[in-house]
């Protein structure tokens, strides 16, 4: 499993359990020294603030752009891995899927880092990507999205607000949108089939 050593601090940096971000405004962001663009999907914001870019690993974190907005509140977190990261996506997809529902993968995916308490309940694969609902007994049913870009690793994942958590449909599209607008915004990296929306 060495090819999976690279995952554990990208997992932990999306494990970020933030209320939403209003009034932020800002939907596109360049990052690592301007060699990357990310993008927010239509009706939220990044918050540059709270996002990281320190060279190596960078993370992003987006939100709802007005309290009252038309789409749900929700946080999304985004982390870039640092160069040649992407490696451990040579696997394929499905080898990833297979790693993330034994025990090393789930604890790896649990936010207080207990196999048990972590549930892959449906894994989606498209061409070099990763899909995952997620039960979690500290963060609740949520999407997480494994990718690439420019040779590094990527890991998106999107949770509700306290008391209004997000359908599994709205998790999944909101990953999906993030991941194909990281693809769209750097062209250089060829836009992979996807999996239809449930």
């Amino acid at each position: 499993m060495r090819p999976f050593l690279a995952l554990p601090l990208l997992l932990a940096a999306c494990q970020l359990s933030l209320p939403p971000l209003p009034g932020i405004g800002l939907r596109e962001l360049k990052i690592l020294d301007k060699t990357v663009t990310v993008a927010a999907p239509r009706g939220y914001c990044i918050d540059p603030d709270a996002s990281v870019d320190r060279g190596e690993a960078v993370v992003v974190l987006i939100g709802r752009c007005t309290a009252g907005g038309q789409v749900a509140a929700a946080l999304l977190s985004m982390t870039l891995g640092e160069p040649g990261s992407a490696g451990v996506l040579a696997a394929g997809p499905e080898t990833l899927a297979q790693f993330f529902t034994s025990t090393p993968g789930r604890k790896l995916l649990a936010r207080d880092g207990v196999a048990a308490h972590v549930v892959v309940t449906e894994a989606k694969v498209g061409e070099g990507s990763l899909f995952l609902r997620l039960t979690d007994q500290e963060a609740g049913d949520y999407w997480r999205a494994i990718s690439g870009i420019r040779g590094r690793l990527v890991t998106i994942s999107a949770s509700g607000a306290p008391g209004a958590p997000l359908t599994p449909e709205q998790g999944f599209k909101l990953v999906l949108e993030t991941v194909e607008l990281l693809e769209r915004r750097n062209p250089d990296h060829a836009p992979p089939a996807r999996p239809a929306i449930p």
